[in-house]
């Protein structure tokens, strides 16, 4: 039994120090450097689409996302306010405005109460979808997928071409949870998807993130601008303003052990999250109709903040679920719509370890703080 118990800690037992010593003995160890081109083949063959691009983080992928939507000054894209603030800002990286709306009993967006707003709250005219609040032009959807569960992509498929939208997945918690019925994985089935490496991620380059697109030049056109949009390697050319968000090759080198690892890692996640199911505790399902990756273990308790307090005194790190972005200082001013059930969970949701290298006595010990409590 470990005496400190975290919440989601890397798993980097495999190939990794190999794979790294062999960057660094090659040289390349930057922005450059095969280990980066393996690691976005392998992982598009993973995701069984054509191209991906390795990236410096999830939050540039939703900024690149966000530029080849065409989204700018004076658009608006319907976000979720249950997630992580990196999902949203973005849309503000644009200059747009977000739409904060409702999550489902999964956690992810509400499809139809965003349904409902198109309907309702806004016209179609010109092939234009007009908040009839703001005169302003809605353009896109966020669709986070949270914990592993997934949006209902299909649900969104049908609004984006009823009204003209651009859908933007991410991914970033949900690498390898998959619709059972069609195989398709979180992160491909809209326009963009996006993915994050970060060190509490399933698999983790440190940090690092993965983008792709619907239509492998869109990819491309991502690389290009993650890469200071150099048209000229030798002469310094570039033609459009560009950004730093390439990974580095040091980075690729640990992605490619973890892809190795994958499956096995979620295996782990979901017996062990039936591990605690069995003990008692009372956990946010995953959805029946997807494979989940189970990355986060959701616990809903009317004692929130006791039960964090007494497993941090016990050596057992957990957290809440985060705090509702609409309320958060930046977004106050922001319009919302019918957000119910996100104060619900914001309120009930305790995080609990879910490491893939967590033990039998490990989980034990963490059952038996939070039984006695709750």
């Amino acid at each position: 039994m470990s005496d400190f118990i975290p919440l989601s800690a890397p798993n980097l037992s495999g190939n990794e120090l190999s794979y790294v010593t062999d960057a660094i003995r090659t040289g390349w160890v930057s922005s450059g450097g095969g280990h980066i081109s393996e690691f976005e083949e392998r992982l598009a063959r993973y995701l069984k689409v054509e191209k991906t691009t390795a990236i410096q983080s999830g939050t540039a992928g939703l900024h690149l996302a966000m530029i080849l939507a065409e989204i700018g000054h004076g658009d608006e894209v319907i976000v979720p306010t249950l997630t992580f603030i990196a999902a949203v800002n973005p849309v503000k990286y644009v200059g747009a405005n977000p739409i904060f709306t409702d999550c489902d009993d999964y956690l992810c967006l509400d499809t139809e109460k965003v349904a409902d707003f198109c309907q309702k709250e806004c016209d179609f005219r010109n092939g234009k979808l007009i908040n009839k609040k703001t005169g302003k032009h809605v353009k896109a959807v966020v669709a986070v997928h949270v914990f592993g569960n997934m949006t209902d992509m299909y649900a969104l498929g049908e609004l984006a071409q009823k009204y003209n939208l651009k859908i933007i997945e991410d991914a970033t918690e949900a690498l390898g949870s998959y619709y059972k019925e069609t195989g398709e994985f979180a992160g491909t089935v809209s326009d963009f998807g996006v993915y994050s490496f970060n060190g509490n991620k399933i698999i983790t380059t440190s940090g690092g993130g993965a983008f792709t697109a619907r239509d492998p030049k869109a990819v491309d056109r991502a690389k290009y601008l993650a890469t200071q949009a150099k048209n000229d390697d030798v002469n310094f050319v570039h033609d459009e303003i560009g950004y730093n968000y390439r990974m580095t090759n040091l980075q690729a080198a640990v992605g490619i052990a973890q892809l190795e690892r994958l499956e096995e890692f979620i295996e782990i996640k979901r017996r062990n999250y039936e591990l605690y199911k069995s003990a008692g505790l009372k956990l946010l399902d995953f959805q029946e109709n997807i494979r989940s990756n189970r990355w986060f273990y959701s616990l809903i308790t009317d004692k929130k903040d006791d039960l964090i307090g007494r497993l941090k005194e016990s050596g057992i790190q957990s957290r809440p679920v985060w705090k509702l972005i609409h309320t958060l200082k930046p977004y106050r001013c922001c319009q919302t719509y019918e957000i119910e059930k996100a104060f619900y969970f914001h309120e009930k949701i305790v995080n609990i370890p879910c490491s893939t290298d967590l033990t039998k006595d490990d989980i034990t010990k963490v059952v038996n703080v939070t039984t006695h409590l709750i």
